[in-house]
């Protein structure tokens, strides 16, 4: 699944795949937003980590949970 995430300081977005559950992300930065946390962690599909500012999210886009085909279909 694809993340998108657009800051209010700066008009680039981050990009970040994901083997997480569409659900599971949206529960995450909600609560950390609700919250109060300063700081939300997610990590991509190759184990790196990202920390986000949660002061600064403008919007979170969150893609579609199903696997895309590769290659040609017939």
């Amino acid at each position: 699944m694809d993340i998108k995430i657009g800051f209010t300081d700066t008009p680039r977005e981050l990009n970040i795949s994901t083997d997480s559950a569409q659900e599971d992300v949206a529960n995450a930065v909600r609560d950390a937003v609700n919250n109060g946390d300063k700081v939300i962690e997610l990590s991509d599909e190759r184990g790196r980590r990202y920390l986000v500012r949660t002061e600064t999210i403008a919007y979170v886009e969150l893609g579609s949970s199903d696997k895309r085909p590769v290659g040609f279909v017939q």
